[in-house]
């Protein structure tokens, strides 16, 4: 591909990750006609998406070798050094001009390197971070976040379109990342307020399912938040956003604080019981479980 011309349907897309997130939005990529190929270790998940006529590559070194664009949706910051940097040797084995749009949600400091590391192999970069839930890539309508190189970005539109809303370029490598980070503060600090402000009205003898749908009204619940109370008010927690992502996502954000010197008392304390739902946990439940 030219340095800048835009990604469109006749571009082959190669997908690494079919997670929660990563399978739905792979669907919605090959629903909207892009030429797919797709890797994930589970076998499994790889053969959903082989039944709508993505292709399967046997490891990430040959979906890398044979694709125009390489998208990624992985765990955690060692799962993407991994795959690109170590056993998978994603970088090394993609073409000259190759473009690679890393969704996860990781470390800006393991992004920042991510796009020096590809740079030297003459390939572009976007890490473009997502909020939003299961159902919010399942319906398209994903918030995303991107760093790197502003035209680049602008060239990924067809790509976003398919899956998200809206998206907001926010500055160079890393500062997708960064902003999801920001982000998923709000939320999940947000969460626990929820949490202790239903717990504080059962306390005082409201009635609780009025005191769910009545909470749920009101101005001051984000709209993130507004379905989790409709969920939690009927016990179900089943996870569209994982309490082990949110447990992860935190110790990333107060990791980077830590860095910066900067005291985040509140998130410290959302942090430590988001903690000790996810290590309770004995199946996967969703992080408004903190309920």
């Amino acid at each position: 591909m030219l340095a800048n011309e835009k990604i469109t349907l006749r571009n082959r897309l190669g997908f690494i990750g079919l997670g929660y997130l990563g399978s739905r939005i792979a669907r919605r990529l090959v629903a909207a006609g892009f030429p797919m190929t797709v890797y994930d270790r589970d076998h499994a998940k790889a053969a959903e998406l082989s039944a709508l006529g993505a292709k399967v590559a046997r490891d990430p070194k040959e979906l890398a070798s044979e694709v125009d664009v390489i998208l990624s949706s992985l765990a955690d910051d060692s799962v993407v050094e991994a795959v690109y940097l170590g056993t998978g040797n994603v970088l090394r084995s993609a073409r000259p001009g190759t473009r690679i749009i890393e969704l996860s949600t990781i470390s800006p400091e393991t992004s920042r390197e991510l796009h020096r590391a590809a740079r030297q192999l003459n390939l572009t970069l976007l890490d473009v971070a997502i909020s939003g839930s299961t159902r919010s890539a399942e319906a398209g309508t994903l918030t995303l976040f991107g760093g790197g190189d502003p035209e680049i970005f602008e060239s990924a539109e067809a790509i976003f379109a398919a899956i998200a809303k809206q998206w907001f370029y926010m500055g160079q490598g890393g500062s997708g990342v960064s902003m999801k980070l920001v982000v998923n503060t709000l939320l999940g600090v947000g969460m626990q307020a929820v949490a202790e402000a239903l717990a504080l009205g059962l306390t005082l003898d409201l009635p609780r399912d009025l005191l769910f749908d009545t909470l749920a009204k009101t101005a001051v619940v984000a709209p993130a938040h507004v379905g989790k109370l409709a969920t939690a008010k009927k016990r179900h927690y089943a996870p569209q956003f994982p309490v082990r992502l949110m447990h992860k996502d935190f110790g990333l954000v107060l990791a980077a604080a830590a860095h910066a010197g900067l005291p985040m008392p509140t998130t410290e304390a959302a942090a430590a019981i988001t903690n000790a739902a996810a290590a309770a946990s004995e199946t996967e439940e969703d992080f408004s479980v903190v309920i």
